[in-house]
């Protein structure tokens, strides 16, 4: 299964990320996969705050 985090930065942007992760992951797990994905790359600091993330999953039809 795969969920999209989309984290705010200080440049004012939204970056989105993929977790892939069970359906029963919990949405703290999900935010600090996406977020130390952030941290590791080029960009601009993310919120590190839970309730400014936005986290829902991908889904697909058959």
């Amino acid at each position: 299964m795969s969920w999209l985090v989309s984290l705010p930065a200080l440049d004012g942007r939204e970056y989105v990320y993929r977790v892939h992760a069970p359906l029963d992951a919990l949405p703290a797990d999900l935010f600090w996969c996406a977020f130390h994905c952030h941290d590791d790359g080029p960009h601009p600091r993310a919120s590190d705050r839970f309730d400014a993330a936005r986290i829902w999953p991908i889904t697909t039809e058959a």
